[in-house]
């Protein structure tokens, strides 16, 4: 099988594509047939060796995949070969044609999905639900802001806080993502790149906004807990750097900031988001976009363009002929 295999920590061309054996599937794993492979920002920053926990080298990357069940193990009897699945990680690595996943890390993909819909599930969409409703505590009737609602996650948050009846606000870096924004239900959408858009936010939402996701905490936690009304929360989901603030902006209306990490689920949990997905899909509150599709070949190019604004939705690479 053809795979994507890292040798040494780096820019994006220390991504090789590579052939390896298929694997082989053990006592409470499966082998999936790999259809489509969802890229996310946080792949960069383990290829580049900035994570602060790093694979054994050489490792394939990745943790979103959608596919086959290709092969089961030993006395396996939750899955059966050809069954539609999605995984939230994998053993082997996402990157390839077929990927080694324990059972715990894959979930039955919903048929009115596509292969590329169902990558976008693991992280974009878990990532949404989790912030949201367990570390965000989002409620009907509470007015939420989501810095980069045009990227994945922010669709998917749109999506599911305006079917839980929340009004939404959104940010996003682009005409285009403001009008997909808006398409999803957003009930106001700014541009980020324009002047002042913070100013009219602000003029708009000042103190009444309870709860914001925040990709980019870097850049917008300061304005952000000036926004927030008396006990609102931040949930920081994304950061690329540092920033200093005055923790007495958060005394007076008793303001949280809140850490966010999926991989700081327990199992449970991860039951219980993936159910909340499910029946998100099922009744149509949840549909992910695909921005882009790629050949696996191009993971170096994907890699470079998952960190740049404008993606509006899912990069996927798609296995096979290149």
């Amino acid at each position: 099988m053809k795979v994507i295999e890292v040798q040494e920590f780096g820019s994006p061309e220390v991504m090789e594509l590579v052939e390896r054996q298929i694997p082989v599937a053990g006592d409470g794993e499966v082998v999936v047939r790999v259809e489509a492979i969802g890229v996310n920002p946080v792949e960069t920053y383990i290829r580049q060796g900035t994570y602060p926990v790093l694979p054994s080298l050489p490792y394939t990357p990745g943790g979103n995949v959608a596919g086959v069940v290709h092969a089961c193990g030993p006395a396996e009897e939750g899955l059966s070969v050809g069954d539609r699945v999605y995984s939230t990680a994998t053993i082997s690595g996402a990157y390839g044609e077929y990927t080694l996943c324990s059972v715990s890390q894959l979930f039955f993909l919903p048929e009115k999905l596509s292969f590329s819909q169902g990558a976008a599930l693991g992280v974009p969409a878990a990532t949404a639900w989790r912030a949201l409703f367990m570390r965000g505590g989002g409620e009907e009737g509470e007015t939420l802001l989501i810095h980069g609602a045009s990227g994945s996650v922010g669709q998917a948050a749109t999506q599911l806080a305006k079917s839980r009846g929340m009004t939404v606000v959104g940010t996003a870096g682009s005409a285009e993502g403001c009008e997909l924004v808006r398409g999803l239900g957003a009930d106001f959408v700014y541009n980020h790149n324009e002047k002042n858009y913070e100013e009219k936010i602000q003029k708009a939402a000042a103190g009444t906004i309870d709860l914001i996701l925040e990709m980019l905490a870097n850049i917008n936690l300061e304005r952000d807990l000036e926004l927030l009304a008396p006990r609102g929360r931040v949930v920081i989901i994304g950061s690329r750097g540092r920033i200093e603030i005055d923790p007495r902006v958060t005394m007076g209306k008793e303001t949280d900031i809140r850490g966010f990490s999926l991989v700081s689920a327990t199992s449970e949990e991860i039951r219980q988001i993936h159910t909340g997905l499910r029946k998100a899909i099922e009744d149509g509150s949840l549909i992910p976009t695909v921005s882009r599709e790629m050949p696996l070949a191009k993971a170096a190019e994907a890699h470079t363009l998952v960190m740049k604004d404008g993606n509006c939705g899912k990069i996927v690479l798609l296995p096979g002929p290149t």
